[in-house]
């Protein structure tokens, strides 16, 4: 079965398969255009990112918050299937991200990491459907969560809310359902998010300083990359602190 450290980016075993599998279009989160297939220019010969420390400097933002929740390495072994299903793979992974983190709570969904485990080892990626897969755990998710919150408010539940850029600092959404909501720019300094459903929710700048995050279901490495925050903010366990975050009170 696998664990959270089996299932994170592990960037020195991989070839770098994401700068060039990948598409990006010249925006706030990439300074250049590149289409898929073609390596970026920043990846050297030995599959390395030259400007690694330096991508939010160098307008590579988007970089820093792509998570392939462990596709690439395992990928990385296989042979020249793999550009075409690093995207297969990075869904089936994510999946199992979810799954492990719901185990802790419902034995039920232990059939559902043997199955996406065994079709993730599928030798042609390209035949598997992903939106099948896709659909079967998201039920299991919505039965963990459900199991974990409980019933709570009207007010808690905001799922796919049009939160951008929302005051809600020091805000008690301890167990709130935020699936899939827009907290662009959102300010959630100090917020009490434990427990919170944030599966798919879109943290993009959103202001984390301070915020109470522990326990808060379905979250991952990316979404927290994309955020802000700072020393004082308390993440999950299977979570690390962005470097690019500040000391407390900065």
């Amino acid at each position: 079965m696998p664990t959270t450290t089996d299932l994170r980016a592990d960037c020195g075993s991989c070839f770098g398969l994401c700068c060039v599998v990948l598409t990006f279009a010249r925006s706030a989160d990439f300074a250049i255009d590149k289409p898929a297939g073609e390596a970026c220019p920043n990846l050297s010969d030995d599959h390395r990112c030259t400007i690694h420390s330096r991508l939010r400097d160098e307008g590579f933002p988007g970089c820093t918050v792509y998570d392939c929740f462990g596709a690439g390495q395992e990928l990385s072994k296989r042979g020249p299937e793999m550009f075409a299903a690093l995207p297969i793979l990075r869904q089936l992974h994510e999946l199992l991200w979810y799954l492990t983190e719901a185990l802790e709570y419902n034995a039920n969904v232990q059939p559902a990491i043997d199955r996406v485990e065994s079709v993730s080892r599928t030798p042609n990626l390209a035949d598997v459907d992903v939106a099948a897969e896709r659909a079967v755990v998201n039920e299991l998710l919505l039965e963990t969560s459900r199991a974990v919150r409980g019933k709570q408010p009207k007010k808690k539940e905001r799922r796919g809310a049009d939160l951008i850029g929302a005051r809600l600092r020091q805000a008690e959404l301890s167990k709130a359902n935020l699936r899939g909501a827009y907290l662009i720019g959102a300010d959630l300094r100090e917020a009490d998010l434990r427990q919170a459903d944030l599966i798919g929710a879109d943290l993009r700048d959103a202001d984390l300083r301070g915020a109470d995050l522990t326990g808060a279901l379905f979250l991952t490495q990316s979404q927290v990359n994309a955020a802000r925050g700072d020393q004082s903010t308390k993440l999950p366990n299977a979570l690390t602190r962005p470097s690019h975050w500040t000391a407390a009170g900065a």
